[in-house]
């Protein structure tokens, strides 16, 4: 997590923020989650159950991966400093797919005198798949 803002004046639309490659997706990961949101539906780490549901096995809530997003926002600006992230699902993410999430500078401007980004961010499996989009607006005091 990062406590200081990137230099505004050196920011082009664009630019690429680090990507944030995360390890393959675990049973245990997708527990661990359940137990840190509360949100424990077991088509998420019950296997019996999701394949009743007609699934081919469990997979990550989407909010995980939305979690993810925020921290390539926090790994690059303080918390302070988001004012918005938007997400929208795209696929299911699969037990034992690795996901990279990305952002880049779609926008730069200046709104009732404080400097913001708009960025576009997105996740993806190893083969491209794209499994969540989004945007988020990051502004300088």
């Amino acid at each position: 997590m990062t406590t200081t803002l990137p230099d505004w004046n050196t920011l082009q639309p664009g630019d690429a923020l680090p990507a944030l490659d995360l390890p393959p997706i675990s049973r245990l990961a997708l527990a661990l989650y359940c137990g840190a949101s509360g949100d424990h539906n077991p088509i998420h780490v019950d296997s019996d159950f999701a394949k009743s549901a007609g699934m081919p096995d469990v997979f990550a809530h989407g909010m995980l991966s939305a979690a993810w997003l925020a921290r390539v926002l926090t790994n690059w600006v303080p918390q302070s400093a988001i004012r918005s992230l938007d997400v929208r699902f795209a696929a299911i993410t699969h037990v034992g797919e690795r996901i990279t999430c990305t952002a880049k500078i779609a926008e730069k401007f200046e709104l009732e005198g404080q400097r913001c980004v708009k960025l576009q961010l997105a996740t993806a499996n190893q083969d491209g798949l794209t499994k969540l989009t989004g945007e988020a607006l990051v502004a300088w005091n």
